[in-house]
């Protein structure tokens, strides 16, 4: 199985600086991120839609080039910081439709799409999944005219049950998850028996791995926050085994959002620890 990074790993760098952070002392571009992930020696990378300059044709095909020189895989990922609003913003849906072509112009055959966050978890859920199941089949649609696969990813919004049931609603091959093995445990679910139940249906991942925040209230979305992959609550050996039983073609993407105090600016260890020990879980595969 490969392993990858997702360019959210470096947000600070691109610019989106949480409250409690302290910005980058340099910026990142596009470029920087694809050398860097390919120094660390990564075999594919997520590009979250959100760093992106621009989205002419000439820049992405150009960066398609890069992608190939480099040998990526690639998810196109759409959908931060809250999607589709949980089914709430006709806006947001126009424009993940838009986003496919970008996905095409650059070679990717996984989209990841987000369908809420957590700012809408605590809203009743059966009316945003109704919606969600609307739109997701009417994205699934024409992604299938460019052979292109959707992934929803679980944002801190819904459980793997509710996920299974979008999936099943929405009905396509062209359909399934991005699945982040952290954010269950955000919700309260059980990130190992989640993956089980969706192992099938699994196009692409964020790798995360989180443990408790002393001092944080469990209210907070980061009292869950990022550690190297390894260090924290997730089995992510478990996990892994799981989807490569489950026949999973991706590659294991390394994710981090909120790093835990033990790593407050200094998210390049967490990066180089947590692809060294996905490196090491990919070799120990059976």
């Amino acid at each position: 199985m490969k392993v990858g990074i997702d360019s959210y790993c470096y947000h600070r760098f691109f610019g989106e600086v949480y409250p409690m952070q302290k910005p980058a002392a340099r910026a990142y571009t596009m470029d920087t991120f694809l050398d860097r992930a390919k120094q660390l020696g990564c075999d594919g990378v997520s590009l979250e839609s959100c760093f992106f300059p621009e989205f002419g044709a000439k820049y992405l095909t150009g960066l398609r080039r890069k992608l190939d020189d480099l040998g990526f895989d690639r998810v196109y990922a759409w959908g931060h910081p809250d999607g589709l609003e949980a089914g709430g913003s006709p806006k947001a849906k126009a424009d993940m439709l838009a986003h496919i072509e970008n996905a095409r112009l650059l070679g990717a055959p996984v989209m990841r799409v987000v369908g809420s966050s957590l700012m809408f978890r605590f809203a009743p859920h059966e009316p945003q999944l109704k919606i969600l199941a609307e739109w997701f089949r009417e994205a699934a649609a024409i992604a299938a005219k460019h052979n292109i696969r959707l992934a929803v990813e679980n944002h801190i919004d819904y459980n793997a049950d509710e996920i299974l049931w979008l999936i099943e609603q929405v009905g396509s091959e062209h359909f399934g998850v991005n699945l982040d093995t952290a954010n269950f445990l955000r919700v309260l679910d059980d990130p190992l028996e989640a993956t089980r139940k969706l192992a099938k249906h699994v196009f692409a991942t964020h790798v995360k791995d989180i443990r408790p925040v002393k001092g944080v209230s469990v209210r907070d979305w980061y009292y869950f926050s990022s550690v190297a992959a390894g260090e924290g609550l997730i089995e992510i050996d478990k996990i892994a085994q799981v989807l490569k039983d489950a026949g999973y073609q991706g590659f294991l993407a390394f994710e981090t959002d909120m790093p835990h105090p033990d790593y407050a600016e200094r998210e390049e260890e967490m990066i180089e620890k947590s692809i060294r020990h996905l490196k090491q879980v990919a070799a120990n595969l059976k």
